[in-house]
């Protein structure tokens, strides 16, 4: 970066509920629900899935499934009854789902992105994508806001750590400043804990949530960095695996 180039900010918010406080509409907007809707996303992407639709609620997920699309639908951490998916990405490894569309809602993870709907571009974050993701940010040149989907609109752990792995990335670049306690707070929890990702989240309350319902392989999967190295947009109304640089 040359002399008096300015930077570009990447600022975190904790909740969707936060978000219309953030200047969004000249930013990339992040989207991360690491547990594990985003996580999931990543996978099916990853894995041949052509498209996925988010939506908001079960009732526009049931109106698309009488329509014949393939839907994925999870309420509670658990799939939802009556559905083809739910939200576990070891869901999405199925080599027929390859070149599918599916729609797919979710708890947290589709009301944030429905949230963020007016920013000027949003992309999909967790720590399956962490490094593709970052280099791709690294040469956006657009302030970045990383928001966290949270746990019905509360702060959660696993979100706040995904963000401070991408912020602590970013910042190794010398392309970005922060103006808010938020980043900073984040980027300190990850340096805490990015040893032992899985033991730092065991205390979690999500984690204990997934633990109970016996998705202790999901949290592994999610919190394990680059299993999924693809960079998923929203292009239109759909989610795609970004293919230019």
């Amino acid at each position: 970066m040359g002399a008096g180039t300015t930077k570009h900010t990447i600022e975190v918010c904790f909740s969707p509920h936060s978000f219309p406080l953030y200047p969004h509409e000249s930013s990339i907007i992040v989207v991360i629900d690491v547990l594990r809707a985003t996580s999931s996303i990543c996978a099916a992407l990853h894995n041949g899935v052509e498209k996925i639709l988010p939506v908001a609620s079960v009732l526009e997920a049931r109106n698309f499934q009488s329509k014949g699309f393939l839907c994925a639908a999870e309420r509670q951490a658990q799939r939802v009854e009556g559905f083809d998916l739910g939200n576990s990405p070891s869901e999405y490894k199925d080599p027929k789902l390859k070149g599918k569309i599916i729609v797919f809602t979710t708890t947290n993870g589709t009301q944030a992105i429905r949230a963020a709907r007016k920013a000027f571009r949003i992309v999909i974050g967790s720590f399956v994508n962490l490094s593709i993701l970052c280099e791709w940010l690294s040469h956006q040149h657009k302030n970045i806001i990383l928001l966290c989907a949270g746990w019905k609109d509360f702060f959660n752990l696993e979100d706040t750590l995904c963000a401070g792995a991408i912020a602590y990335t970013l910042d190794k670049t010398n392309l970005f400043e922060t103006n808010y306690d938020s980043t900073l707070a984040s980027k300190t929890l990850y340096e805490l804990a990015q040893k032992d990702l899985l033991g730092f989240m065991e205390k979690s309350s999500h984690f204990k949530r997934l633990e109970k319902l016996n998705l202790s392989e999901d949290v592994k999967y999610c919190l394990t960095p680059d299993l999924a190295p693809v960079v998923p947009i929203l292009e239109g109304n759909y989610i795609v695996r970004h293919k230019g640089k």
